[in-house]
């Protein structure tokens, strides 16, 4: 089912200005929202009748967004409106023939990879030019193929895929696409920096490997044996053990094992019940180790694993509300200003990365044809945009893999040194452990991309 939302008023239905110089765009979201809700209070006379609206630039979400994963679409589509609205807050993207508005269409994929097909179709009749999504990597996998397909079927009506959360690490490698671009860092960038954290602890000497038993999970836990073995040889693996997925409510007897076995430390990509119960699981049997996660500061986790997790989860993404600097800081209060609900702060860089850097792509290609933005968007940097003063990251030209920092960072009670802020008014946030720059982030990509050759406008 599709549902058409257009933006708030003020911001994408505003009469387009000119470029004005350089100013606090944060700043200047807030106030042009702001303005929209007390303008018909103090405009005396009436404003005379706006000029018709520039057609605006369609982007497709297609997400689930009902069913047990809605909780996760929305949260994705907060960030990504919140981007959008500071696009038009600063006066859309600017073209040739005149600045044009972002407007951001809701697809629900219902969580599966058959109505995610289905949503692509629909968004492509709409004319939408640019498809998001990213909870599922399967869905990812199935949509870069789809999308390849009709491009090649039908060159008039091209589009690109932006990525903002699936990690196979394949999408950017042996299924690497010219029109799929990923904003995430994949499995591999994500446990190489966990086991870089795991490399420097010479206390830790065994450790316990858990998953949950569906492919990404076994890959995680395939691929971290692989690393261990790489950086920490010494490192004995004291167990390596796979359980159905979201269908174990007891993990007593997992927890059992885990303490039984000396473990100091448990790697693992559980996400969602299957993590809160292990930690809480393992806390409640006594068992003295670290959690290195994938998804330990995910929506809804800090609150439902609680004082359990204090000093024992960590976690890794490209950013977090506790990286302490001024510029870090106003980005997440400019989120929780625009959404006050404790549950619905859930906040990502890299997806307001993405809107940035595609609205960056356009005004360079001065056009939105498919084919023309992806190839801007080849070595586009978040240089010169508003989230430069705290994070940064390349599109990397010959797989479309975002290289960006990654931060591990270890759960704490809110107030506690490095911890002004917490997650979701769970009285819990994070600490950074260690922050790689991009640098060390990058890894190599067997990627042989096949590229259209179209002349840039």
């Amino acid at each position: 089912m599709q549902t058409d939302r257009t933006l708030p008023a003020g911001v994408a239905a505003s009469p387009l200005r000119s470029p004005r110089p350089r100013r606090d765009l944060f700043v200047a979201l807030a106030l042009a929202v702001g303005l929209a809700a007390v303008w018909p209070a103090c405009a005396q006379p009436a404003p005379p009748a706006p000029a018709p609206a520039a057609a605006p630039i369609r982007i497709a979400l297609i997400e689930g967004l009902s069913g047990s994963f809605a909780n996760a679409g929305e949260a994705v589509y907060r960030n990504l409106l919140l981007a959008v609205e500071r696009v038009n807050a600063r006066g859309g993207v600017r073209l040739r023939d005149g600045a044009r508005p972002l407007q951001l269409l809701r697809y629900d994929s219902k969580g599966t990879t058959e109505e995610a097909i289905a949503m692509l179709r629909a968004a492509l009749d709409a004319g939408a030019g640019v498809v998001m999504q990213g909870n599922s990597s399967s869905a990812a996998a199935a949509l870069v193929d789809a999308l390849n397909k009709h491009n090649e079927r039908e060159p008039q009506r091209q589009a690109i895929f932006l990525n903002y959360s699936a990690v196979d690490p394949a999408l950017t490698n042996e299924k690497c696409s010219f029109w799929h671009f990923r904003f995430d860092a994949h499995a591999d960038m994500r446990l190489a920096a966990l086991t870089e954290v795991l490399r420097r602890d010479a206390a830790v000497r065994r450790i316990y490997l858990i998953g949950q038993d569906y492919s990404f999970g076994q890959y995680v836990l395939k691929r971290g044996r692989e690393m261990l073995r790489e950086k920490r040889p010494d490192i004995e693996v004291v167990g390596d053990e796979l359980h159905p997925m979201g269908r174990v409510k007891d993990f007593a007897p997992y927890a059992a094992k885990i303490k039984a076995s000396g473990a100091q430390a448990v790697l693992t990509g559980n996400w969602g019940n299957d993590l809160t119960l292990l930690v809480k699981a393992a806390r409640e049997a006594g068992v003295d180790a670290r959690f290195y996660t994938f998804y330990g500061n995910g929506l809804g986790a800090p609150a439902a694993i609680g004082e359990a997790g204090v000093g024992r989860v960590l976690a890794v993404a490209e950013w977090h509300p506790n990286l302490g600097t001024p510029a870090s800081d106003a980005f997440y209060d400019a989120f929780r200003q625009r959404f006050p609900k404790p549950q619905d702060d859930y906040v990502h860089a890299r997806m307001h990365a993405m809107v940035e850097l595609l609205a960056g792509a356009i005004e360079r290609a001065n056009s939105t044809q498919a084919a023309a933005v992806a190839l801007a968007l080849e070595g586009a940097s978040l240089a010169g945009t508003p989230l430069a003063e705290f994070h940064q990251g390349t599109l990397r030209a010959s797989d479309h893999q975002f290289i960006q920092p990654l931060v591990v960072s270890e759960m704490q009670r809110v107030g506690t040194p490095g911890v002004r802020f917490d997650n979701e008014g769970s009285g819990y946030g994070f600490r950074t452990v260690l922050r790689l720059p991009p640098a060390q982030t990058e890894l190599p990509t067997t990627c042989r991309m096949s590229r259209p050759s179209p002349e840039r406008p």
